[in-house]
């Protein structure tokens, strides 16, 4: 394969450029900053390590002591401490996805890659979702707000959590921590590092282990489900590492890690019922009275949820990189990082939210994503008079297979006929006659598919700086990546209501007219019941596409003296395109069409007289971003107050949307996406010893562009989009400030008290893909709290926590209750509230507990 040929021509390319660059000068060490000023953040966003100051992008840098005071242990802990990133979970905890700006790919559908990459450690996950876990130790945390494609390749079109953990040291140490509290929690974990050979070779290992019952009381109906609560917690973590260094200008760290997690997660509760007589949400009612509760309207934060079906979820993730570093001339570093991981989710769903069983996701591991990976990245960089340079290539392999099953329950004909028999004139009965129970929608029929990607891809890379004087400098960088990706699709319907309703529509039809012959027929052929998906041709079953595609980004930065520094910047990023795995029917009506639908299907050359035919052609465009920023950084008061503030304009093409329509997702091409605003955030050492704050404060407006159906890759499905033209994006607030306040201060010469006060304040913004208006949140606050007291060195410490100290109750996304919900176009809120039922996930209420740690 060309890629192949590529990455071994342009690795050898990049070391020879190294090693010729003799002319190459050495670079000076910096002296070491006091540890409570601003000089001593140092961040690596540029791949190098560089004062926070000198570099002229958007980036919060958290500390791992921070951190830990703040509680924070994943990548959804982080947005508290950070402005303008949003992290929400929906179905299960895999399905995590992070926003920056108010962008952001939501992560249910494995086939859309993320518009905000996670990067631990120097190696890129492939999706939000797969990085989702106990970080363990952090040394810090940098999360780049915009377009980081010159040197964190595609799929960080919107930004990058770059994630570094502690090292090993060469100094025996280590520390453990037991934490308990409300809702049964239950965790600790325990670290030790130190030399293994001398001063050649050290080590460190972290273990831990977390359980909490569930944050969601359920009514399980008539089972089989046999757990009343859900949105558990329980994982155990290991990671070990070995650091070696056999000289002064080599070293290797070595890293594998492991993880397991066996929960329940994740249920919903009922953000708006609909009950009336002939409502869809009422006939779930009909079939099983403890479906969705309709004889109150629930408090949604209740937190009681509904549901027959298992959600129980088994992962596994687990992965060995290593990182070489190598002077192998004065100023010229090499940096090799080779790694590969595997990851697999096995998840059971009680797809339709409801105590009756409807339609589910099996329980039993036959339901399941997996990602394998492999990945390389070369790097050099050195100095060569005025010019800092940098160059590297990429390679990496993924293997992403998905077994996608959706079944139907007991109670699932009983509805249909129920829903059918109520809304159509004339006699449906009669008309169901030759469609009747036994024959249609049996339980434990419907989809079992099989989906295999494959994705590879290569890239060549450099970032620049010129020092033009000693006050002016101007970075340029470029990367150019091409990526081939293939999906092979094998589907297998067990059902066949879908090809009774096409064969006697006709008969149908004479009975009760074209419009409820064609009602009958959509609900009998909803994609996991449309046997035509079966009959696709062995050559339709595979698809591939290939793109190249140049990004970069050019600054400038001028000095204005030793503490204030102003800079502009132009950056393009790109996210790849693919393949959405999930069944999409077109829909050929009564009486055929005139037009060719998309992938080229020709409605008219239909032998149907109403037709349900399988979309071959599932595949979407690459994402691209543009974004301008103007910044100024500042130092004030000897180094202890830093100022930062950062006005940016990004804008999307083909923004990738991927929208949830009750048991499937539809994926479309947004012609434009922009998001404007000002970013700016602060960090103080102020002059009362031990006192210190940090935080920002992020303005965006995110909004579509005016688009209409046309605009669209396939204009049938504007009615699922059709309030986005012109509308603030989803999950995209106007307004994100966090604030942190942290104090420590010796009691006396055998006590410590240390403090810890977190806020983050969101405006409010809606939480559905498809922006109705039942899906708004408003605006709430998040308040974490930590106080301690121990011993100066750390042996010993006690700490009572609190999290959401104020029990804020925030919903994380919404959506459509599956079968429950009949729309109103134009939205009619009195009418829709009495017909509808919207779900939603929410956030996690107040824990209270107690930590115990200890440092040697």
């Amino acid at each position: 394969m060309k890629i192949r040929h590529l990455l071994r021509a342009s690795a050898s390319a990049v070391v020879l450029s190294a090693l010729m660059s003799t002319a190459a000068f050495a670079q000076e060490e910096p002296a070491p900053a006091d540890e409570n000023t601003v000089d001593a953040i140092v961040v690596t966003v540029n791949k190098r390590e560089q004062n926070l100051q000198d570099v002229p992008a958007t980036v919060t840098a958290l500390s791992g002591e921070l951190m830990q005071d703040a509680g924070v242990k994943d990548i959804k802990d982080l947005q508290i401490l950070t402005p303008g990133l949003t992290v929400t979970s929906t179905s299960n905890e895999t399905v995590t996805t992070a926003r920056i700006r108010g962008v952001g790919t939501v992560g249910d559908n494995p086939g859309l890659e993320s518009s905000v990459g996670v990067v631990i450690d120097g190696v890129y996950r492939p999706r939000n979702g797969v990085s989702f876990g106990d970080l363990g130790e952090l040394r810090r945390i940098e999360v780049l707000k915009g377009p980081q494609g010159t040197l964190f390749g595609k799929n960080t079109s919107a930004g990058v959590i770059n994630i570094l953990t502690a090292e090993p040291e060469f100094e025996f140490g280590g520390n453990a921590e037991l934490t308990a509290g409300e809702y049964g929690t239950l965790g600790g974990s325990a670290s030790v590092t130190g030399p293994l050979f001398g001063d050649k070779v050290a080590g460190r290992l972290f273990v831990a282990k977390r359980t909490r019952d569930g944050f969601l009381d359920v009514e399980t109906g008539d089972g089989p489900r046999n757990s009343n609560e859900d949105v558990t917690q329980d994982f155990w973590t290991i990671r070990g590492q070995i650091l070696a260094t056999p000289t002064d200008n080599f070293s290797v760290r070595f890293i594998a890690d492991y993880t397991e997690r066996d929960e329940l997660c994740c249920l919903a509760t009922q953000l708006q019922v609909g009950n009336a007589a002939n409502s869809r949400a009422n006939f779930v009612n009909q079939v099983q009275p403890n479906g969705i509760n309709a004889n109150t309207n629930e408090n949604v934060f209740s937190r009681r949820a509904y549901g027959n079906r298992s959600t129980k979820q088994d992962i596994k993730d687990q992965g060995l990189s290593a990182e070489i570093n190598w002077d192998v001339l004065d100023g010229v570093t090499l940096t090799s990082i080779t790694a590969t991981r595997n990851w697999r989710a096995e998840t059971g769903q009680d797809s339709d939210f409801t105590a009756a069983d409807l339609v589910y996701r099996p329980a039993d591991g036959t339901n399941y994503v997996e990602f394998g990976q492999f990945s390389q990245e070369l790097r050099a960089n050195g100095e060569a008079g005025p010019v800092n340079w940098l160059v590297g290539a990429f390679y990496a392999k993924e293997d992403l297979d998905s077994r996608s099953r959706l079944i139907y329950g007991e109670d699932y004909y009983d509805y249909f006929a129920r829903r059918v028999l109520s809304g159509i004139p004339g006699n449906p009965g009669l008309a169901l006659n030759a469609l009747t129970e036994g024959t249609i929608f049996q339980p434990g029929t419907g989809s079992d598919d099989l989906y295999k990607q494959s994705d590879e891809t290569f890239a060549i890379f450099t970032d620049n700086t010129w020092s033009i004087t000693d006050s002016l400098k101007l970075t340029a960088g470029l990367r150019y990546t091409w990526s081939d990706k293939s999906l092979k699709t094998e589907y297998s319907t067990s059902g066949s209501s879908c090809d009774q309703a096409e064969a006697q529509f006709l008969a149908l039809a004479g009975q009760i007219g074209a419009a409820g012959a064609t009602s009958i027929a959509g609900g009998l052929c909803l994609n996991a019941e449309n046997n035509d998906f079966d009959a696709i041709a062995d050559a339709d079953k595979i698809q591939k596409r290939s793109e190249e595609e140049l990004t970069g980004t050019i600054k400038l930065a001028w000095d204005i003296s030793e503490d204030i520094m102003v800079y502009g910047s132009y950056a393009r990023g790109y996210k790849s395109g693919g393949f959405n795995l999930d069944r999409v029917n077109i829909v050929c009506p009564f009486g055929g069409r005139t037009e060719t639908t998309i992938a080229g299907l020709a409605c008219q050359n239909n032998t149907l007289p109403v037709d349900f035919q399988p979309n071959t052609d599932t595949s979407f465009d690459g994402e691209k971003a543009d974004s301008y920023e103007l910044g100024i950084k500042t130092k004030w008061f000897g180094n202890s107050l830093m100022l930062n503030a950062t006005a940016f304009h990004q804008e999307y093409t083909d923004f990738q949307l991927n929208t949830f329509v009750g048991t499937a997702f539809i994926v479309e091409s947004i012609p434009e996406l922009t998001s404007t605003g000002i970013d700016a955030d602060f960090l103080w050492f102020t002059p009362l010893d031990g006192l210190t704050f940090q935080g920002g404060v992020t303005w965006a407006q995110t909004k579509f562009g005016d688009f209409d159906a046309l605009d669209l890759n396939d204009p049938s499905k504007f009615n699922g989009v059709f309030r986005l033209p012109g509308s603030t994006a989803p999950f995209a607030p106007r307004w994100s400030a966090s604030l942190a306040t942290s104090y420590e201060k010796d009691v006396n010469e055998s006590l410590t008290f240390r403090g810890n006060v977190s806020l983050k304040y969101t405006s409010d913004y809606n939480t559905g893909s498809d922006l109705h208006p039942v899906k708004e949140q408003d605006a709430f606050t998040l308040v974490n709290a930590r106080v301690g007291i121990g011993s100066p060195d750390g042996f010993w410490t006690v700490e009572l926590f609190a999290n959401n100290l104020f029990d804020q109750d925030y919903i994380q996304v919404a959506f459509n209750g599956p079968f429950q919900v009949d729309t109103t176009n134009p939205y009619n809120k009195a009418a829709d509230d009495n017909i509808s039922t919207y779900d939603a996930f929410l956030g996690a209420p107040r824990t209270v507990g107690v930590t115990l740690r200890s440092k040697f």
